[in-house]
């Protein structure tokens, strides 16, 4: 054998085989966002995740006003499986902002895949308590 050959077989060894089993979807872990903007509040204000693991979470909004919600530094670090709106999914390759003309719920289903700390937030409105952050360990 060359040593290419011989380096790769070896890498091989050493590393050994990986294995995923079971659905990781099935055993995803629910997350809520409720927003007032009478109040101009979030129903939470932190949540901590795992890179990996699979998450859905639920942003609604009561519809006083239009808004935006954006997480664009989340989006970018996860895997996006689907967005749901009133039970019609969307496969998406990736996210920027998920915005309400009226009151309203989407579910994203995601696996952050990079640790790091991530904003959510509602444009303009940020100081006045509609912020948020997702830590990813």
């Amino acid at each position: 054998m060359n040593k290419l050959a011989l380096s790769v077989l070896a890498t091989l060894l050493l590393v050994g085989s990986v294995h995923a089993e079971g659905n990781l979807a099935a055993n995803g872990t629910d997350l809520k966002l409720d927003i007032n903007t009478e109040d101009l509040t979030f129903s939470q204000s932190t949540w901590e995740l795992e890179t990996g693991k699979y998450y859905r979470i639920d942003i609604t909004s009561d519809g006083s006003e239009e808004i935006a919600v954006m997480a664009p530094e989340l989006w970018r670090n996860s895997w996006i499986n689907q967005i749901v709106v009133n039970d019609l999914e969307v496969k998406a390759y990736g996210l920027y902002s998920v915005e309400f003309d009226d009151a309203g719920t989407f579910n994203i289903s995601f696996v952050p895949v990079r640790p790091g700390e991530y904003d959510i937030y509602v444009p303009g409105y940020e100081s006045r308590g509609l912020k948020g952050k997702f830590i990813v360990k």
